[in-house]
């Protein structure tokens, strides 16, 4: 009886092992299948851009006076990521057209930014958002109507300061969803 267990275990061994390996095969082609997800334009995580938005958004914190308002609506984290991503595309197109055009010479970085900005832009449309169809969403007019308020010049200088917020949005929700289930 010892030798058939002894027989038995030495067959299961090496069956083991290879089922073993295949299974890690399977995961690590799945793995390969399902990539990190990966940003609609490259732009978004470029660290250069990243110092740039930092530098630039910083600049104006140091003179804004009411800090208790954003102008910048928080997300329904319950919405289509890509709806998400074109909805701040179509900030992001407002900032280019009526906002970022007024500081040319406010920063050292600002016309590489302004550059990358353009950049992300045109690959966010390119992706198939239409920033035109986001015009009329509640947070694009809350956005417009709560600078509309303020004095131009101040509401400017608020909006450059949450640059760093409109960039982390974009980050956060224009990605390739990790697997088609997420789209």
């Amino acid at each position: 009886m010892k030798r058939n267990t002894a027989t038995v275990a030495s067959f299961f061994r090496p069956a083991a092992a290879a089922v073993l390996l295949l299974l890690f095969f399977g995961w690590d082609e799945q793995a390969r299948a399902h990539p990190v997800d990966r940003p609609f334009s490259p732009v978004l995580r470029h660290p250069q851009t990243y110092r740039d938005v930092g530098q630039v958004s910083e600049h104006p914190k140091d003179d804004e006076d009411d800090t208790s308002m954003r102008v910048i609506p928080r997300v329904n984290t319950k919405d289509h990521h890509l709806e998400i991503c074109c909805l701040h595309a179509n900030i992001l197109d407002y900032y280019l057209t009526n906002i970022l055009h007024h500081t040319n010479n406010d920063h050292a970085h600002m016309h590489r930014l302004k550059t990358n900005l353009h950049r992300i832009s045109t690959d966010l449309q390119a992706h198939g958002c239409n920033v035109t169809q986001y015009h009329d969403h509640k947070n694009a007019v809350d956005f417009r109507t709560k600078l509309e308020k303020m004095e131009k010049m101040k509401g400017i200088t608020k909006a450059i300061s949450e640059l760093d917020i409109l960039f982390s949005y974009l980050q956060d929700y224009c990605v390739e969803p990790r697997n088609s289930t997420d789209a």
